[in-house]
């Protein structure tokens, strides 16, 4: 055998053999971060998790002895059930929808301090623990009905606080608010009777401002009778009966004038 022949096929293996190496270390070595994620790399040799920097879109070489891994940084979507206890030990079932996605900037830290399982280890735990929490403090009707946004609140403050763990909380959605039967419908008795009360309560103050407003308008007219019977003196009197007189007199139709002049000088009669 030739040793062209012998170096073909040294050459041939080597190949081949090189093949075989990239075919089983692909994808320990050639890693592509899709459209809206984020990498983490973790350096075997080189201090561990790498968290000062995050690998983003597109195509990264590692060496095989590493570990990278991506993570998906857009809006996500979470459901989630639980029971909570008001100040009074009874339960309240809800339902959440949950909007989150992780803080880019922080992707280091959330995969070397919590992992890849984050939605069951913050997000789903942190918001139910705080719902639970501030919940026990409040009566169930103001739960139920969201009074003075109580619940609304209590929402708040579980996006606050599972924002400070490396995940953004972009809202809490409450599907649903479960009471037993039993408490419902003495809520919905109850509110059933308030909104009577209130009713009877708006009827009454109308009344009262109706009657105010008579109150007025008559003390107004009795105001105004007096001044005018006040300026009704016997001189104006004659005087207005005098300039009546006169326009009698400038009638054209006034045919006889009968005048009363040892009382009032008024006319009596107006004869056309």
């Amino acid at each position: 055998m030739s040793a062209m022949g012998r170096g073909g096929r040294v050459t041939a293996w080597i190949f081949a053999v090189l093949l075989l190496v990239i075919v089983v270390l692909w994808e320990r070595v050639i890693y592509i971060v899709p459209v809206g994620g984020g990498g983490v790399m973790w350096q075997l040799f080189f201090g561990g998790t790498v968290t000062d920097y995050v690998f983003g879109e597109g195509i990264h070489i590692m060496f095989p002895w590493d570990r990278f891994t991506v993570y998906d940084t857009r809006t996500q979507v979470v459901e989630t059930d639980f029971t909570a206890l008001t100040n009074k030990g009874l339960p309240i079932d809800m339902k959440l929808t949950i909007r989150f996605h992780p803080d880019y900037d922080t992707l280091g830290l959330l995969d070397q301090r919590v992992g890849k399982d984050y939605v069951g280890k913050i997000v789903k735990p942190t918001v139910e623990s705080v719902l639970r929490r501030y919940i026990g403090r409040e009566e169930p009707e103001s739960i139920y009905t969201n009074k003075e946004g109580v619940l609304s609140s209590i929402i708040s403050r579980a996006i606050d606080e599972t924002s400070e763990q490396f995940v953004s909380i972009d809202d809490v959605i409450i599907r649903e608010v479960s009471l037993p039967a039993p408490l419902r419908e003495a809520i919905t008795t109850k509110l059933a009777y308030q909104q009577q009360a209130d009713a009877y309560e708006f009827r009454l103050a109308g009344e009262k401002l109706e009657a105010e407003r008579k109150r007025i308008e008559a003390e107004g007219t009795s105001n105004a009778n007096r001044i005018l019977r006040e300026g009704l003196t016997p001189d104006l009197l004659k005087w207005e009966a005098i300039r009546v007189q006169g326009d009698l007199a400038k009638s054209a139709n006034t045919k006889v004038l009968i005048m009363d002049g040892a009382r009032s000088a008024q006319p009596l009669i107006n004869v056309p």
